[in-house]
């Protein structure tokens, strides 16, 4: 049996019985060269406190600048620095530190010339310099998000990076999410209470409406539904 299909279907149906802190816990003993991934979303920071605050573990979170985050996800960034002491990577562009540094080079609007290219610049260059050396990622994907990761699974190979890529609260809910969030005071984005169920880069992100899914500001009016980070 090949290792894609014992994560695909055995460690899978294991994982999907377990509560979960012993999810979380199986996830460290077994990967312990793991890495969150995060660009401070609601799962991604209830997966944080159960690390940090619940288990005591002490797991690295990389983080995305694209130097186009809204600044309220910068202050929870910071907040949330504080709050944990997070063992925190940051990756930017490596040829520019401020916006204006980057349009002096790229141009101004570079997603509305071409999206791809500017995620190619301000996220899939970093990404695979962020995830060398680790073993899995562990990301805030989850099923109820869009139908594009309605079949999202808890862990699986990922060819594209070479290593095991997890998704521990892939069978949680929106609901779920902000009830743990609500019960353990976790710090989140004030943006979730005004319609932004997805939050990204800020030229490209909107708030949802009330029949949209939840990933349906990102990107409106582009035949887009992912930045490439997870295809």
């Amino acid at each position: 049996m090949s290792q894609n299909t014992l994560l695909n279907h055995v460690i899978n149906d294991q994982l999907a019985d377990m509560p979960i802190e012993k999810r979380l816990e199986w996830i460290w003993s077994n990967y312990p060269k793991s890495v969150i991934a995060s660009s401070f979303g609601l799962s991604t920071v209830a997966i944080m406190d159960m690390y940090y605050r619940r288990l005591g573990i002490r797991i690295p979170v990389i983080f995305l600048d694209t130097l186009y985050h809204f600044r309220k996800t910068l202050n929870l960034v910071e907040e949330m620095q504080e709050k944990y002491n997070l063992d925190l990577r940051v990756f930017r562009p490596p040829d520019a530190k401020t916006r204006k540094e980057f349009e002096a080079k790229y141009g101004s609007n570079l997603w509305e010339q071409d999206v791809n290219r500017f995620h190619e610049l301000t996220k899939l260059r970093q990404i695979r310099k962020a995830l060398e050396g680790y073993e899995a990622w562990i990301t805030g994907i989850r099923r109820d998000q869009s139908t594009g990761r309605c079949a999202a699974r808890i862990i699986r190979w990922d060819a594209k990076y070479n290593l095991v890529k997890i998704n521990p609260l892939a069978d949680w809910t929106l609901e779920q999410v902000f009830s743990y969030i609500e019960s353990h005071q976790v710090p989140y984005n004030p943006l979730h209470d005004q319609g932004y169920l997805s939050i990204g880069d800020e030229p490209l992100t909107s708030p949802v409406g009330e029949k949209e899914h939840q990933r349906a500001g990102r990107w409106r009016g582009l035949a887009k539904s992912e930045c490439g980070l997870h295809l």
